[in-house]
C-alpha cells in the first residue's frame, strides 16, 4: 500500500468508524450486498425525485415564461448538468479519498448530495426571484452531480470480487436493484401528492416534501454505508485486493481503452432508462389528457416489473453469460425502438404496453450493465476506473436522453425518439464486439507467450 493510502486510512473519521465496528468479523458477500442496495437505492431515489420534478414542477415554477414544451426542454437541460458535473466530482473526491480516507469522502459526498437536494425544496419560483431561480436551480443540480461523483465507495467492485465464479451475474445485479426501488418510492410519493392536492397547492408546497424525504434517506444511507465500508474486515479486504483510489489521469492512461469500452457497453440500457421513466412522463403531460397521477402509478407498477426483471437477469447471465445477455437485450432494444415509442400516442392501452415491455427490457439489460467489462481492469486501477466508467456511461447514455428525445419528438414525431434509442443499442453492440475482439487478442497473446516459454 502506498504512503498516500496509508495516511488516508488513518484519518480520525475512519479511525472512529473502525473502532465502533471493531468486532466485525469475516467479510460476507451478503453484507456487502446490503450496503450496495442501500447506497444505490438512496442515490436513485434522489435521481427520480429530481427527474419527476423536472417534468411536473420546474417548467411551471422556474420557466413559466417559456410555455409548457420549451419550459420542459429548459428543465431537461438543467437536468443534464448533473451528468456533466459527475466526472468532475469523481476527480475531486478521488483526491479526497487519497488524502483523507474513504469515510471522509463518503461523508462529504453524501452530505453535499443531501444539502443540494433539500435546498431544491426551499427554492422560490421565477415569480419571486426571476432569473436567479434558474441560476440557483442550475447550481444545486451541479452540486448534486459533483456529489454523485463521490458516492462511489467501491462496495460493488468488492462484491464482484467476493462473488462465487458461477454466480457472478447474480451478484452483479444486486446494486442495480436500487434503481427500481428508488423509482417505486419516488413515483408513489409524487402520485400521492399530485392526486391529493390541487394543482396550485402542489406547485406551491406539495412537490417539496419528496425532497425532504430524500435528505432523510441520504442520512440513513450515510450511516449504513459507513457501517460496512469502515469495518476492519472490509478495510482489510479493500486493501488486500488493491481496491484503493489512484489518480484519475494515471488511471485513464493505464485503462483508457477499457474505460471507453466500459462507458459505451451499457448505452442501450442507459438510453432506455430515461425512455421509459422521464421521457414518457413528459410526453403524456404535454401531448395527452391523461392525469399525471395515473401515469405515475403505471410507472410505479412498471418499476416493480423492472425489479423482477433485474433479478431474472442474474439467473440468465449466469446461465448464458453476461456479455451474451447484454448483446441479446441490445438487439431486443433495437427492435423495440423501431415501433414502441409510437405506442405512447395510442391511448392508455398503448402507453401501458410500451411501459411494461420497456421495463422488462430495461431490467434484463440494466441488471448486467454495471461492470460488464470491469473484469478487464487491473486490480490496481479497478476502484477509480470503475467509478469513472460509470460517470461516462451515464453522461453518454442517459444525461441528455430526455432533452434529445423530447426535442426530436416535438419536431419529427415519436419515431425520431426511437431512432435515438436505436443509436444507444448500436453503441452497446459495437462496444461488446470490440471487447470480445480484444479478449480474443489477449488470449492469443497469452497462448503464444506460454508456447514460447515452454519451447525455451
Amino acid at each position: 500500500m502506498s504512503a498516500t493510502t496509508g495516511s488516508a486510512s488513518s484519518t480520525s473519521l475512519d479511525r472512529d468508524a473502525t473502532q465502533i465496528n471493531a468486532r466485525h468479523g469475516k467479510v460476507d458477500a451478503g453484507e456487502i450486498a446490503i450496503g450496495v442496495i442501500i447506497g444505490r437505492a438512496s442515490e436513485f431515489f434522489d435521481f427520480f425525485v429530481y427527474a419527476i420534478a423536472s417534468v411536473l414542477v420546474f417548467p411551471a415554477l422556474i420557466f413559466p415564461f417559456a410555455g409548457p414544451l420549451l419550459g420542459t426542454l429548459y428543465s431537461f437541460a438543467i437536468f443534464a448538468l448533473a451528468f456533466v458535473a459527475r466526472p468532475i466530482g469523481t476527480i475531486i473526491f478521488i483526491w479526497i479519498d487519497e488524502a483523507f480516507g474513504r469515510g471522509a469522502k463518503l461523508t462529504i459526498a453524501l452530505l453535499l448530495l443531501g444539502v443540494s437536494t433539500v435546498a431544491v425544496a426551499f427554492l422560490p419560483g421565477y415569480a419571486t426571484l426571476g432569473g436567479w431561480s434558474i441560476i440557483l436551480l442550475a447550481i444545486l443540480r451541479i452540486g448534486q452531480g459533483i456529489a454523485l461523483g463521490g458516492t462511489w465507495e467501491g462496495l460493488a467492485s468488492l462484491l464482484a470480487l467476493n462473488a462465487p465464479e458461477n454466480r457472478k451475474g447474480w451478484w452483479a445485479m444486486i446494486g442495480q436493484i436500487g434503481a427500481p426501488i428508488g423509482l417505486i418510492v419516488a413515483s408513489a410519493l409524487f402520485a400521492y401528492f399530485v392526486s391529493l392536492l390541487s394543482q396550485a397547492d402542489f406547485l406551491d408546497w406539495g412537490w417539496r416534501y419528496p425532497f425532504f424525504v430524500a435528505f432523510a434517506i441520504n442520512v440513513v444511507a450515510l450511516f449504513a454505508r459507513l457501517r460496512i465500508s469502515a469495518t476492519p474486515a472490509f478495510v482489510e479486504s479493500f486493501e488486500s485486493r488493491e481496491l484503493q483510489p489512484t489518480p484519475v489521469l494515471r488511471t485513464v492512461r493505464a485503462e483508457g481503452r477499457n474505460i471507453v469500452i466500459g462507458a459505451f457497453a451499457p448505452l442501450a440500457s442507459f438510453a432506455l432508462f430515461h425512455m421509459v421513466t422521464v421521457f414518457p412522463l413528459s410526453y403524456v403531460l404535454l401531448y395527452t389528457d391523461e392525469p399525471p397521477a395515473r401515469f405515475l402509478v403505471i410507472e410505479l407498477i412498471g418499476a416493480v416489473v423492472c425489479l423482477f426483471a433485474v433479478m431474472l437477469s442474474g439467473v440468465l447471465a449466469d446461465r448464458y453469460g453476461r456479455r451474451n445477455l447484454l448483446a441479446i437485450t441490445a438487439g431486443a432494444i433495437a427492435a423495440f425502438s423501431g415501433f414502441a415509442p409510437t405506442l405512447l400516442s395510442q391511448g392508455e392501452v398503448g402507453g401501458v404496453i410500451f411501459m411494461m415491455v420497456g421495463f422488462v427490457l430495461l431490467g434484463l439489460s440494466f441488471g448486467q450493465s454495471s461492470g460488464a467489462v470491469a473484469s478487464n481492469f487491473t486490480q490496481t486501477y479497478r476502484y477509480t476506473a470503475s467509478a469513472f466508467t460509470s460517470d461516462l456511461a451515464w453522461l453518454f447514455g442517459a444525461g441528455f436522453a430526455p432533452l434529445v428525445a423530447l426535442a426530436l419528438t416535438s419536431r419529427f414525431g415519436l419515431l425520431s425518439a426511437g431512432a435515438y434509442l436505436l443509436s444507444g443499442a448500436a453503441g452497446t453492440l459495437i462496444a461488446l464486439w470490440i471487447n470480445k475482439e480484444m479478449g480474443r487478442t489477449r488470449r492469443e497473446a497469452a497462448r503464444a507467450a506460454q508456447t514460447e516459454a515452454t519451447a525455451e
